[in-house]
C-alpha cells in the first residue's frame, strides 16, 4: 500500500445532499448514488466511497428547467436583458469565489478521475484563467458594437444576443475545464443553463454550488444530478432547450437531439470523438518525434479526445522509432495522482482495463505484437500501456477510439496511404506532422487542413492556448469553441435598424443620452 499523504487522505464521506435550482440550495431527501474512486486506500484492493449524489429522475429534471426557462422568459427575464457590465460582475464574483475552493477541487480531481497532482492544479488554474480571458473578451466584443452603422440610408446596431436555454453536459476526463468552456460562455452571453455533471468528476462540482448559488440571479444556473437517461431526456423532449452544450460521444449526441421535438430549433456545439493520427515521415528528428508521440498518447493515460490515437510510421525509420518508442513508454511511471514523476495512474473506469485488454487479444490474434515489455500488465485499477505493431484496418483499435492506454502502430511507404485513410475515417480533429523538408510538408500541409481542422507541426495534438480554435470535422465536432469562438458558438447576431431621418434619429439620440436601454449604448467597459 502506498502512504497517501495527509493532505490528500479522504477522512470524511462528502454527502451532496442539494441540488441548485431557481436559485436555492434545495435539500434531496430521495435515492442516493455512491461515488466510488477506483484508487485503493487499503492494503488489499477495493475502491474507495468518496461520498453520494442525488439519483435524480424526471420531475426533479423539469423543475430545473421551469426555473431556467422562467429566468430567461422568453428574452425577457433579467439575466437576458442585464447590462453587459453587470453580467460581468457576475461573473466576476463567481470566479472570486471559485479561486478560494482550488484545494478541494484539486482533491477530487485525483481522486474521482484518476489525473496527477500536477494535471489537477493545472486544470483547476487553466480554467480560472480561462474565465478571466472570456470576461475580457467579452468586453471586446461589446467595445466593437457599441455603435451604429449606416448602408442604404439605414441605421443599425448590431450586437451578439442570447438563445435561450441551454443544457450543458460535460466529460470526465477534463470534467472542471472543458464542461467551463460550455458553462461559461453560455452563461455570461445571457442564457440560462441547466447543467448535469460528467459521471465521474461529478463531486469535485459540490465546492463550487454555492459560488453559482450567490452569484447569480435565481434560475440562471441550475445543477441537477443523476443519469443522462434520467434528466436529460425528459428536458430535451419538452423541446424547450434551445442549445445542446455537449462534450461527449456523438451517440449520447444524436440521441438526445432525437428526443427534441424541434430539431431545426435547437443549436448543437458538441465536442465528440477523434481518432488523431500522427504521421512520421523520413527525416523526422527521431528524439523530437518520440517523446512528443509519448506525450500525445499517454498523457493522462491516452484519455484525451486530443490524444494520438493511432501512429503512421514511415517504414524506412519504423524499426528504429519502434524500439526506442517502446523503451520509452516502459520507462512511464505508475502510481497514484500524488506521487512524485507520476506519469501513469489509476484508470477512473473500472471496466476500461478489460476494454483495453480485449484490444488488444484482438490485434494479436489478427498479427499485431505487444513490442513493448510491460504492454498489457494488468492491475485492479490499471493496465500498462501496449505498443502494439504491426496494426491493419482488421483490428478493432484501428477503427475504434480507444480513449486508454494502448498504442497502435502501422507503417507506410506512400505518404498517399494515411492521407487516404484520414479521408476515409470518420474523425476529423487533427494530426500531428513530423518532418523537416519543406519540399515534402508544404504539399502535405495544404491538404491535411481540409481533413483536419488543426495541423500540429512537429508537435503533439492539444487542445490550447484557448485562444485558438477548438473544432473538428466529420463527426468530430459541431460548432467552434476557444474563447472567441465560444461566446459566438452561444449567441446570435441580432440589431435594430432604423431609417435615417430626422425623426427616428431624434428618438435614437435620445435613446442613447437617456440611457433608458441596455441595448442601444454606446458605454465603452474598461
Amino acid at each position: 500500500m502506498n502512504t497517501i499523504p495527509q493532505e490528500f487522505q479522504i477522512t470524511s464521506l462528502l454527502a451532496q445532499d442539494t441540488y441548485l435550482v431557481n436559485g436555492e440550495l434545495k435539500k434531496w431527501a430521495g435515492q442516493m448514488t455512491p461515488v466510488y474512486s477506483t484508487i485503493s486506500s487499503t492494503e488489499k484492493y477495493e475502491p474507495t466511497l468518496l461520498g453520494t449524489i442525488p439519483f435524480m429522475g424526471e420531475a426533479d429534471a423539469m423543475e430545473a428547467l421551469e426555473a431556467a426557462s422562467s429566468a430567461y422568459n422568453n428574452g425577457q427575464g433579467l439575466w437576458p436583458t442585464m447590462k453587459v457590465v453587470d453580467r460581468i460582475k457576475c461573473m466576476e464574483k463567481f470566479v472570486a469565489q471559485m479561486k478560494t475552493t482550488r484545494t478541494e477541487v484539486v482533491k477530487f480531481l485525483m481522486w474521482e478521475i484518476g489525473k496527477s497532482l500536477g494535471d489537477s492544479e493545472k486544470e483547476f488554474d487553466r480554467t480560472v484563467e480561462y474565465i478571466y480571458d472570456t470576461i475580457e473578451h467579452y468586453k471586446q466584443l461589446d467595445r466593437n458594437s457599441g455603435h451604429f452603422t449606416k448602408s442604404q440610408g439605414v441605421n443599425a446596431m448590431i450586437r451578439r444576443g442570447p438563445l435561450g436555454v441551454v443544457l450543458c453536459l460535460g466529460p470526465y476526463n477534463y470534467p472542471l475545464n472543458e464542461t467551463f468552456s460550455l458553462l461559461i460562455p453560455a452563461l455570461i452571453m445571457g442564457n440560462t443553463v441547466i447543467f448535469k455533471p460528467a459521471k465521474h468528476g461529478v463531486l469535485l462540482i459540490s465546492p463550487l454550488l454555492e459560488a453559482f448559488r450567490s452569484s447569480f440571479p435565481k434560475g440562471v444556473i441550475n445543477v441537477l444530478y443523476g443519469r443522462g437517461r434520467e434528466v436529460a431526456s425528459p428536458i430535451m423532449k419538452s423541446g424547450k432547450v434551445d442549445i445542446l452544450a455537449l462534450i461527449g460521444n456523438s451517440k449520447s449526441a444524436i440521441a438526445l437531439q432525437d428526443q427534441h421535438p424541434n430539431k431545426n430549433r435547437l443549436r448543437l456545439v458538441l465536442g465528440l470523438e477523434a481518432k488523431n493520427p500522427a504521421i512520421i515521415l523520413p527525416d523526422a528528428d527521431l528524439d523530437l518525434a518520440i517523446q512528443e508521440c509519448i506525450t500525445g498518447t499517454l498523457s493522462f493515460n491516452g484519455q484525451r479526445c486530443t490524444a494520438l490515437k493511432v501512429l503512421y510510421v514511415h517504414e524506412s525509420i519504423a524499426a528504429e522509432f519502434n524500439k526506442r518508442f517502446a523503451a520509452k513508454v516502459d520507462e512511464l511511471v505508475f502510481g497514484n495522482p500524488w506521487d512524485k514523476s507520476v506519469s501513469l495512474t489509476p484508470l477512473p473506469e473500472k471496466e476500461k482495463p478489460a476494454y483495453i485488454q480485449e484490444l488488444i487479444d484482438d490485434a494479436t490474434s489478427k498479427g499485431a505484437k505487444v513490442i513493448n515489455a510491460k504492454g498489457g500488465e494488468i492491475s485492479d485499477n490499471f493496465i500498462f500501456p501496449a505498443v502494439l505493431f504491426p496494426i491493419n484496418k482488421e483490428m478493432r483499435v484501428y477503427h475504434e477510439e480507444q480513449f486508454g492506454p494502448v498504442v497502435p502502430i502501422l507503417t507506410f511507404k506512400d505518404i498517399q496511404e494515411p492521407l487516404n485513410d484520414m479521408a476515409e475515417s470518420n474523425y476529423g480533429q487533427q494530426v500531428s506532422l513530423f518532418g523537416k523538408d519543406i519540399k515534402t510538408i508544404a504539399p502535405l500541409i495544404d491538404t491535411l487542413v481540409n481533413l483536419v481542422c488543426r495541423v500540429n507541426l512537429n508537435s503533439s495534438c492539444q487542445r490550447g492556448p484557448d485562444l485558438y480554435p477548438f473544432t473538428g470535422r466529420k463527426d468530430s465536432a459541431v460548432g467552434t469553441l476557444s474563447i472567441f469562438d465560444a461566446l459566438r458558438s452561444f449567441s446570435i447576431r441580432t440589431f435594430v435598424a432604423s431609417k435615417d431621418n430626422e425623426y427616428n434619429n431624434a428618438i435614437l439620440q435620445e435613446l442613447l443620452n437617456s440611457k433608458e436601454s441596455n441595448f442601444i449604448n454606446t458605454d465603452y467597459i474598461l
